[in-house]
């Protein structure tokens, strides 16, 4: 099977997949994801195929909507890509991005598997969770998971381990803190840094005004 076919079969597999998935992580949330590794690539030198896989694949099965496991999603992507005759070596590095891609993965501990193809889908996966789109999405699994907009009283902790990470039932104000601020100081391509600058200043801007209506000043 071509490299194309592959991709328009794993399009197919993950929309079908996704069907029915929380707003946020759907097969749109993938598609963007998908459409920004591309536009990361062509300043990268990377496996074309690797990126458009890993890609299509890293949330196949999100961990916060499996119980927390881990371990999903690389099974189910792999599974797939082997009834695809994808190569061993290609189904391989697709499962280590995955296993590696999400924030809470890299909490603890920098990841020790490392690759060219892995930088560029984090930066395009965290890219969708800055700006316009990124608002969108904390708020609508915050309303998903029936947590507050905000309290004042529950302070964001900037010092969450993973276990806490994934677990946590903070207001969805105290995530733009725990994470999506976060996010712009650490991505990895020249391409990814730029886009995510414009997005960490729209959000900033969206938290004064947010505030600034919360204690009716404006």
């Amino acid at each position: 099977m071509k490299n194309n076919q592959i991709i328009e079969a794993t399009k197919t597999f993950v929309k079908t997949t996704l069907k029915d998935a929380e707003g946020g992580h759907d097969w749109f949330h993938t598609e963007r994801v998908y459409n920004n590794a591309l536009l990361i690539s062509k300043g990268e030198t990377v496996d074309e195929l690797v990126v458009a896989l890993g890609a299509l694949l890293h949330d196949i099965a999100d961990s916060k909507f499996n119980d927390g496991d881990d371990t999903v999603g690389p099974k189910i992507a792999g599974e797939f890509l082997m009834k695809q005759n994808v190569s061993t070596k290609v189904i391989n590095h697709v499962i280590k991005i995955i296993e590696n891609v999400s924030f809470s993965s890299n909490i603890d501990n920098a990841s020790a598997f490392k690759s060219k193809e892995l930088e560029v889908i984090q930066d395009a996966d965290r890219l969708d969770a800055l700006g316009a789109i990124g608002i969108a999405r904390t708020f609508n699994y915050g309303g998903f998971k029936n947590r507050a907009l905000y309290n004042p009283d529950i302070k964001p902790n900037l010092n969450l381990t993973k276990d806490e990470y994934k677990k946590s039932t903070a207001p969805t104000i105290n995530h733009f803190y725990e994470k999506l601020l976060l996010l712009k100081d650490k991505m990895n391509t020249k391409t990814g840094r730029k886009i995510a600058e414009e997005r960490h200043n729209y959000m900033v801007d969206f938290l004064k005004q947010f505030y600034a209506e919360w204690h009716g000043e404006k």
